[in-house]
């Protein structure tokens, strides 16, 4: 008797603790966004800027349910309300025609102040990483040098992001690889066109025949993370110059930026 009174209250009290938590995490993550980081959304995320109302607050709320589920922490710096802003939006553009998208193989962006080496010390020579997406014992963690994050939303940032970059290559490891083929975005069958399309594209590099950056000839997963910089950043110039891969890529992120 007294073993089934202490199975009837561990239960309730389990009970108690799931549900309480998931009304709690449901509270704050449909809360509203900040108006100190709206702010900075409006003042550094130009993606956000050309979005209308409506989309607008749509972002906002998923930048909102980014930052209530991962974990933001510094090394070497603190973490501000730019910094927030910009790694939120970093995750949620790739994403936003997903709406319901979530990063479960991230639990924590760690910020360095600047590029950081493979035993991650941002001090001393050698240091040209400027972010990447842990695996192993670093699995659910993405490393990011401020300076690059910074960079990648400047005015004068060109065609290259490094955070988006990253977060794509998530989104590519989601199905259990990182080759360049987000299975978890578009559907099998597009599948070898697109590796297709790629080789072309690589082709094109290797000959001096594309604008791309030439990272994009590591392989295939940093062909689709380059392109997919180049897509966010500059959409207008990418459909000009590359009409086929712009028109692929729209397809894979359901986005089509260039018509904003």
């Amino acid at each position: 008797m007294i073993y089934l009174i202490l199975g009837i209250i561990i239960l309730l009290l389990t009970c108690y603790f799931v549900f309480f938590k998931k009304s709690t995490t449901a509270v704050s993550i449909n809360s509203p966004l900040p108006q100190n980081l709206k702010e900075q959304l409006t003042q550094h995320i130009e993606f956000y800027r050309q979005l209308d109302g409506d989309s607008k607050n749509r972002f906002e709320s998923l930048v909102q349910q980014f930052l209530n589920t991962t974990r933001i922490e510094g090394v070497g710096t603190e973490i501000t309300d730019q910094d927030r802003a910009m790694v939120a939006s970093s995750a949620v553009i790739p994403v936003f025609g997903f709406p319901d998208w979530r990063y479960g193989n991230l639990t924590n962006v760690i910020l360095y102040p600047d590029t950081f080496d493979n035993d991650f010390q941002f001090e001393g020579e050698n240091r040209n990483i400027m972010g990447m997406v842990g695996s192993g014992y670093m699995n659910g963690q993405m490393l990011l040098s401020r300076a690059a994050l910074q960079k990648g939303f400047s005015p004068q940032h060109g065609s290259g992001n490094t955070a988006i970059h990253e977060f794509v290559h998530l989104l590519d490891k989601a199905d259990g690889a990182t080759d360049g083929v987000p299975e978890s975005l578009m559907q099998h069958s597009y599948a070898i066109p697109w590796l297709q399309l790629m080789h072309r594209e690589m082709h094109k590099i290797k000959s001096g025949k594309s604008d791309i950056n030439p990272y994009a000839l590591t392989n295939e997963a940093e062909f689709l993370a380059v392109a997919a910089e180049y897509f966010f950043e500059k959409p207008e110039q990418l459909k000009n110059k590359h009409p086929e891969l712009y028109d692929t890529l729209s397809s894979i992120f359901q986005q089509s930026p260039a018509e904003k």
